[in-house]
Parts: structure tokens; C-alpha cells; sequence
């Protein structure tokens, strides 16, 4: 793997001009030694696509909506318990089909406007309903939303179809950020506009270079982070410039050098190089559904759960993490990771076993054809599969399960993450049998967040999000997945997601193979870095300890 960088190519690829702002050393706020002040630089491996709130599960969405917007409640990522933010408190119903909050006083978005009761009833009728007129899809965190009422200026309530207990968590993700509700009235398109999101957050965009670069700056007057945390009052940083920044060498090559304060996305073969010099990772999980592949069962390819089960145990997880990453990724035990609500280990159901692979292939009739590849009435096991550019060494992960499974006569192809066709394509179980899933949220809901039809649909099933599927529908699943996010008592809840992980397995629908973590590497002097429960930073009480 490539350890090296050109100093001239950071160069080029940042085209910064920028020197580190000076700081003055102001010790107020976050801590004692804590300064004020200062530019942090900080390297994304990709562009953001858009900020409406719901769609900032794409990691490079979070990481700006994290440092712009608020939320009702606050995800202890120690505890996981959930705190005041801009809700002081809540009541809810016993059946959790109704709940209350009551809104901290003297919150405003940046523009001005009050963030009070009928600001957040507005955030979620459009987070909880959509709205079809602008193209605001609904949000994959709240489940069974009906309406809201406001009660006075500062408290609403919000009612449900039916039970949700996952609501409270949901208002904590990152998918509930609180915007203006002149950001609500744009249409989807606008909202890949940083410009156009207004929050209440610690910073404010000030300007972007599509594609290439975010500009923040504090906002001055900011005062109601969540209570329970040692930063109070505004960000100590000055601002934060965002920098696109794909090639991953030149990545770390910039903090190394100097040229950038944090990155994100580093690569497990570059951790060595960073805590050598002193450099320190942050390994921030994810606490969802693990880094897996999954089937599209309507394929008729893998329409034979023999086949999927083939598959399934002819992957060699450990060989994988072995290979390509370090201790940061564990290797997978189940469909969602060992920190994540609702966790069962099941790896007694993912042990690589090639014999029994190819006994499941020849059981279902796949013969070896002349060069290796199986073959049945006609038609050879040859499977497609698109890279994921958001996840780690994705490319190289799918070849060395390639080679893998070649090992017991099934081609896999992998077809470039960034391909035109990919996003229609991955509509069509027919070109697509497979897909790369991964999802964070601490939550049990996260589950149904990735399989459920009317979520992100990683099976593609009939009445899903692809009129392509013409049979595959497994209602036992879906019913798991509703009874999951509807049931109230948290130890049946709990019960009911490890059944759902089990049917998944049981069905080789999902094959895991690693626990996905949020990478990062910091310059030693950046001090004060924290992450929200599933991953994403906050420089909220971050500083430049320059002196």
C-alpha cells in the first residue's frame, strides 16, 4: 500500500492559500487551557451531496450538519442515554404514541427567526410526512408519525399511528437537525446548497466552492449546547474550512506535513504512520448495521437460498479484516455490530466452511464448467456488484471476496463505485443481485432503517423502492421489522431485533463482514475533538493548543 505523498500534490489538491489564522490564548469555556480562535483545516474524502437533514446518514453530509444544526436531544455516546438540548424535558404516553416537549427559551437560527415550538412542529411534519411538493423525503428515523400540535411557544406535542418507541432516540441522530423554516420551504435540489441550510448550530456556513469546499465561522452569540457537556457558550475555533479532498494519500500526507488539522477516512494501512509521529487516531464506531453485502433475492441467480448460503459461508470475513484492516474493525458477529442496541452474536451462523459451500452449490444443481465457474441450464453463477465509495477499501474488500469465491466456482465482478449507470442500476435486482449495505444509528430501529421496503430497501422487494422487482417479498421480515420499531417494552424491543438479525441470517439474505468505524486522524495539537454516538465529529469544543 502506498505510504508516501508528493508535498507538491498536497499542494495542488488543497490550492489552499490559506495560512492558519493566528489565536489568541483566551482561556474561557471548554476548559482552563482551552484557546480561542484559529481556522481548523479539515480533509474530507468526499464532496457532501445534500444537507436536508434526513439525508445526512451520508458521512460526509453528517460531518457538515454536525457543526450547523441543533437537535431536540442530545445521544450520550458514553452512556448512549439520551439528554437535554434544545428540549429541556419530555413526557410521553405509555404506549409511546404520544410525546411532549418543552423548548429551551432564547434559541434562534442563524437568520434570526425564533427556534421555538412551531419551528420544531414544522422540522418534523416535513421530517416525520415529507413533503411532495418540494421533494422532501421522509425521515428513516421516525416511524408511524401522524402530527404535531403546538401547545404554546415553547412546548409541543407530537402524535403517532402507532407505537414509536424509537422516536426520542431518532430526535437525537443527525437526520433531525433543526433548520429554519425558509430552509423547509426549498425544494431538495436547493438543499445540496450548504448556503441554504439555516441552523441553529455553533457555526455557520459562510461559503462554499461546490464540490471542492466548505466555509464556517462561529457564530458569536451561540449559547445553548447541550447542557451536560464541558464545552458552554460559543465554539472556541474561529471557523472551519472544509476541504474535498479524495485521494487518500494526500490525505495524510497534508496532516503530516502540517498543511490540515484532522482528516477523515484513514485508510488502516496509513494508522501506523500517524501514531508513529504522534498523530492520533480516533476510531469512532458506528453502532449499526456491520459493513456487509447484501442479496436481491428477486435475482433468480440467487433466488435459491442454497446459493446465498453458499455464498455466505464461502466468505471468509476474518481473512478479509486479516488482510486489509487493523484492530479498529472488528471482524463481524452478526448483522449489526457488538455496540449497537439489541446486539445478538450469532457467529456460530458466519463460519467459513468452503466445503459446505460447495456441497449447498451442488445440492442446488451449479456444476463446474470448464474454467472453473459453475454452471446450470445454461446459465454461469456470475455475479455483479458496484464498489461503495463511502466505505473502506471497498474496491479491495469485494476483489478479495472475488477471489474467494472463485475459490468454490462463483465469479463476482466489481464494477466501478463511480459508474453513471450505478445508482439506476442498483434499482434493477436483474443487473444488481448484490449491493454493499452499512448504516449507522444507536438504535434497534437501525435495523429496519437498511431491510425495510420503505427505507433504504437493501433486499429490493416488491413495493420497495424499485419497480423492477417482480416477486421477492418476505412479509415475515417486514412484520419483524415493524414490531420492532413499535414495540414499547425495551427488553421484548431488544428480543424482537435479535430475532430480526437471526431471520436475516437464517435466510443468507446479508452476509456481515466487519464492524465499520468512522476513522480519523488529528495533528497533536488539536485538542478537544469529540464524536456524536454514531461517528461524526464535533468541533463544538475543539481548539488549536498551538503555543
Amino acid at each position: 500500500m502506498p505510504n508516501v505523498f508528493s508535498l507538491n500534490a498536497v499542494q495542488r489538491a488543497l490550492t489552499l492559500g490559506v495560512l492558519m489564522t493566528s489565536f489568541t490564548g483566551i482561556a474561557t469555556g471548554y476548559a482552563a487551557e482551552a484557546s480561542k480562535g484559529g481556522t481548523l483545516i479539515y480533509l474530507e474524502q468526499q464532496a457532501h451531496t445534500n444537507l436536508y437533514p434526513p439525508a445526512g446518514g451520508f458521512y460526509p453530509n453528517g460531518g457538515i450538519l454536525n457543526q450547523i444544526t441543533d437537535k431536540l436531544t442530545w445521544q450520550n455516546p458514553e452512556t448512549l442515554q439520551v439528554e437535554p438540548w434544545i428540549a429541556e424535558s419530555w413526557t410521553t404516553n405509555a404506549d409511546k404514541t404520544e410525546y411532549t416537549f418543552k423548548i429551551r427559551p432564547g434559541v434562534t437560527f442563524s437568520d434570526g427567526t425564533p427556534l421555538d415550538a412551531n419551528a420544531v412542529a414544522k422540522n418534523f411534519d416535513t421530517y416525520g410526512l415529507g413533503n411532495k411538493e418540494n421533494r422532501l423525503p421522509v425521515s428513516e428515523v421516525i416511524n408511524n408519525y401522524l402530527r404535531s400540535e403546538v401547545i404554546d411557544p415553547l412546548t409541543v406535542k407530537f402524535f403517532f399511528k402507532k407505537p414509536s418507541p424509537g422516536f426520542l432516540q431518532g430526535t437525537a441522530t443527525i437526520g433531525s437537525g433543526l433548520v429554519s423554516l425558509s430552509t423547509l420551504a426549498r425544494n431538495f435540489d436547493q438543499l445540496g446548497d450548504a448556503r441554504h441550510i439555516i441552523g441553529s448550530g455553533p457555526f455557520v456556513v459562510k461559503d462554499e466552492k461546490l464540490g471542492r469546499e466548505v466555509d464556517l465561522v462561529v457564530r458569536k452569540d451561540y449559547n445553548w449546547g447541550p447542557k451536560n457537556i464541558a464545552q458552554q457558550g460559543r465554539a472556541n475555533l474561529d471557523g472551519i474550512k472544509i476541504i474535498v479532498t479524495p485521494e487518500d494519500s494526500v490525505r495524510i500526507g497534508a496532516l503530516l506535513a502540517g498543511q490540515a488539522d484532522v482528516i477523515r477516512q484513514v485508510q488502516a494501512y496509513y494508522e501506523k504512520q500517524a501514531t508513529d509521529n504522534n498523530f492520533p487516531i480516533y476510531a469512532a464506531p458506528t453502532r449499526g448495521v456491520n459493513d456487509s453485502i447484501s442479496f436481491r433475492p428477486d435475482n433468480p441467480l440467487v433466488a435459491d437460498i442454497k446459493v446465498r448460503q453458499a455464498l455466505l459461508h464461502g466468505t471468509n470475513a476474518q481473512q478479509v479484516v486479516e488482510t486489509l484492516f487493523s484492530p479498529n474493525y472488528p471482524v463481524a458477529k452478526s448483522v449489526v455490530a457488538q455496540s449497537a442496541a439489541g446486539y445478538v452474536d450469532l457467529s456460530d451462523k458466519l463460519k467459513y466452511d468452503p466445503q459446505r459451500s460447495a456441497q449447498l452449490l451442488d445440492d442446488a444443481g451449479w456444476k463446474h464448467g470448464s474454467d472453473g465457474i459453475r454452471q446450470k441450464d445454461g446459465k454461469r453463477l456470475e455475479l455483479s456488484i458496484y464498489e461503495s465509495l463511502p466505505q473502506p477499501q471497498n474496491k479491495e474488500v469485494l476483489q478479495l471476496v472475488a477471489q474467494q469465491w472463485k475459490q468454490i466456482g462463483v465469479g463476482l465482478k466489481v464494477l466501478a463505485g463511480d459508474a453513471g449507470s450505478k445508482t439506476l442500476d442498483n434499482l434493477d435486482p436483474q443487473k444488481t443481485p448484490l449491493v454493499v449495505s452499512e448504516v449507522g444509528r444507536a438504535d434497534p430501529d437501525v435495523i429496519k432503517s437498511q431491510f425495510y421496503p420503505n427505507n433504504r430497501d437493501a433486499l429490493l422487494q416488491k413495493g420497495g423502492s424499485s419497480d423492477k422487482v417482480q416477486n421477492f417479498r418476505d412479509d415475515k421480515l417486514n412484520q419483524l421489522l415493524v414490531d420492532v420499531s413499535s414495540e414499547v417494552d425495551p427488553q421484548k424491543r431488544l428480543q424482537l431485533a435479535g430475532d430480526a438479525q437471526r431471520w436475516l441470517l437464517d435466510n443468507a439474505y446479508v452476509i456481515p463482514v466487519f464492524e465499520e468505524p468512522q476513522v480519523f486522524a488529528g495533528a497533536p495539537y488539536l485538542k478537544g475533538l469529540t464524536f456524536e454516538a454514531v461517528g461524526r465529529p464535533s468541533f463544538y469544543g475543539a481548539w488549536l493548543d498551538k503555543k
